[in-house]
């Protein structure tokens, strides 16, 4: 339920909402339920993770974004995904959002088989059958925006997710979204710096909203971290984990690239 109109957001939640339902029409119900059977998703695993000691990266795949277009032409998630892992990811996103970001949930599947650290379903999700398709998919955590929800929904998706055994990641962008994120007693929580409405950065969001995450809460940082100090200096002070994407993606070897910016960042860390 899209809290916003003639915007950004509003346009990618009504275009993930028709693409769910272009799915629903070519899938019953109950081959999506047997699909879903078949996983053992591991969200306790997801939560854990991200509670470890250290720089935790959740390592993003996806091959365009709204505000920087086409990020990588020869897209292949599974291969970045493995990656990602041997680089030492503490876990990776896969956007399946397939209007605004050429995402799939075919490229979730692949990235489930790749790899065995647990994986993220990033989308904009307004709906029940949504969180069934992630975990049909192989996901153990699934993303959902408050900016996107009204509160009813976002009750309702949470104990939706948690009967599935997925984890959440629920992602807020302001004061108010942080507020109504933790009326909800979330695990985990995370602060993306970019407003999904106007594609805006805020570099002090981080700093702002931190100290009103509670110390039970695993906080993660999202969007806009470019060098090991960012990084090292979050991970010091109230963040558990990150979720980096376009800085990587746009990597001739986004493993690579990983691998090399938690090593600077642990230096980092010791200086």
């Amino acid at each position: 339920m899209s809290q916003a109109t003639g915007d950004l957001l509003g346009a990618v939640v009504a275009a993930a909402r028709r693409s769910a339902e272009v799915r629903a029409a070519g899938t019953p119900i109950a081959d999506l339920e047997r699909a879903a059977a078949a996983r053992a998703p591991r969200g306790d695993l997801f939560r854990e993770t991200l509670g470890r000691a250290g720089i935790r990266v959740i390592a993003e795949c996806k091959r365009r974004s709204p505000s920087r277009g086409v990020l990588r032409e020869q897209y292949d998630p599974a291969a970045i995904a493995a990656g990602y892992q041997t680089a030492g990811a503490a876990a990776i996103s896969v956007l399946t959002e397939p209007t605004f970001f050429d995402g799939a949930l075919a490229h979730l599947s692949a990235v489930r088989a790749a790899v065995d650290v647990p994986v993220l379903c990033k989308d904009f999700i307004v709906s029940e059958r949504q969180l069934l398709e992630a975990r049909a998919a192989g996901a153990d955590a699934a993303l959902l925006i408050v900016a996107a929800l009204d509160d009813a929904a976002l009750a309702r998706l949470l104990r939706e997710a948690q009967a599935l055994g997925l984890a959440t990641l629920i992602e807020v962008h302001d004061r108010r979204e942080l507020d109504r994120a933790l009326a909800q007693g979330p695990a985990i929580v995370g602060i993306n710096s970019r407003n999904l409405r106007t594609l805006e950065m805020s570099g002090s969001l981080f700093d702002e909203l931190s100290p009103w995450i509670p110390r039970g809460v695993i906080a993660v940082a999202e969007s806009g971290l470019r060098t090991a100090a960012d990084i090292a200096r979050l991970s010091a002070g109230r963040f558990n984990a990150f979720l980096i994407g376009e800085r990587l993606m746009t990597e001739r070897d986004p493993g690579s690239a990983l691998r090399q910016l938690l090593e600077a960042a642990a230096r980092e860390a010791l200086a």
